[in-house]
């Protein structure tokens, strides 16, 4: 299983970096940085292009690690692997456009395998438990409904083609995951999260979190033992082939939607005042990946590669005190939607 899931990450890497060469044509192309930690226990391939003509950063990095205890975040929903040897791989990327007519967009996909005893390999036997996360978000700071419309849309057909309960409950995990709290607003316009979903995933509501979780929500997971008890008689078991290929079609669904919303509004004429709004919303972004981000948060905990962790990151930013948009303004549209959040399909 293990071994399966590092190759799609793998070649998920490099198919995404290709599309975003595609589309910058012979500027400029992806550095390929490839490391591995000095205890042995960890390594992977980081990939970064700077200084496009339509990126001003794009970081897609893939990584696998071995650990002999579980991180904190994980063991407060799993306590009862503690002690236990794991391996994780997986595939992170975060793309910040130079206009500010072009939406930053995450993606992530993980996959974790825990093993029953200490001298066990990433091989598929005497496995403890296993499970795929991940997700992907957009972070517009000019809002065009149609390209909002297009990426929920194209998250909602990879969902159905799996499940029909995917989609209302990982489309709202994304709203309440992707959540400034100090600030009482959204990081952009939501999309896909989901996490710990495994073999399992017909006994028990798709809605996984803890209640002292930050991304908690009653309603989601009230709405989520709902659908659970309404088909449970009907429910089917979905096995590692079934979740492998729902994270290949969200993974490789993701170059087309994003290449598609970037070719539209590329060639935008923009402000010195938008591109300062821009670099204002950065701001919000920055917060966000230190705060609350569990790539982040576990990067750090398990002692992770600083550089590849803080790769999503925002070159250029900035920070003012109580600056807020001119009321109705299309700065000021955004923030209502970062507020208060729309249903886009």
């Amino acid at each position: 299983m293990f071994d399966k899931a590092k190759r799609l990450f793998q070649e998920l890497q490099s198919e995404i970096c290709s599309q975003i060469e595609k589309l910058e044509g012979s500027c400029v192309t992806f550095s390929s940085d490839k490391w591995q930690k000095e205890d042995g226990f960890g390594q992977g391939t980081s990939r970064v292009l700077k200084g496009g003509s339509i990126f001003e950063q794009a970081g897609v990095n893939w990584s696998q690690f071995c650990g002999r205890q579980l991180p904190p975040s994980v063991l407060s929903k799993f306590p009862e692997l503690k002690g236990k040897k794991f391996y994780v791989t997986g595939i992170s990327l975060v793309i910040h456009p130079l206009s500010p007519m072009c939406p930053t967009v995450h993606a992530n996909y993980r996959f974790f395998q825990v093993m029953e005893s200490e001298s066990s390999d990433h091989s598929s036997v005497n496995v403890a438990k296993w499970w795929f996360g991940g997700g992907m978000d957009l972070t517009p700071y000019y809002l065009f409904d149609e390209d909002a419309e297009f990426f929920h849309r194209s998250i909602k057909e990879s969902c159905d083609a799996y499940d029909a309960d995917f989609f209302p409950i990982y489309s709202n995990w994304a709203n309440k995951y992707f959540f400034l709290k100090h600030r009482q607003e959204h990081r952009g316009i939501g999309g896909l999260f989901f996490d710990y979903i495994s073999d399992d995933i017909h006994l028990s509501p798709l809605y996984r979190i803890n209640e002292d979780s930050f991304e908690f929500s009653p309603e989601l997971k009230l709405k989520s033992e709902e659908l659970f008890l309404k088909k449970k008689a009907n429910s089917k078991q979905m096995y590692f082939s079934d979740l492998f290929s729902f994270v290949s079609r969200c993974g490789f669904s993701f170059s087309p939607v994003y290449s598609t919303i970037i070719e539209r509004r590329k060639d935008y004429k923009y402000t010195d005042a938008q591109k300062h709004w821009q670099l204002y919303r950065r701001g919000r972004y920055v917060e966000f990946n230190l705060l609350y981000d569990r790539g982040t948060v576990f990067g750090l905990q398990t002692g992770g590669r600083v550089e590849s962790i803080l790769m999503s990151l925002p070159p250029m930013v900035r920070f003012e005190y109580c600056y807020s948009p001119q009321e109705g303004s299309e700065e000021d549209r955004l923030l209502q939607v970062l507020k208060y959040p729309k249903c886009w399909c």
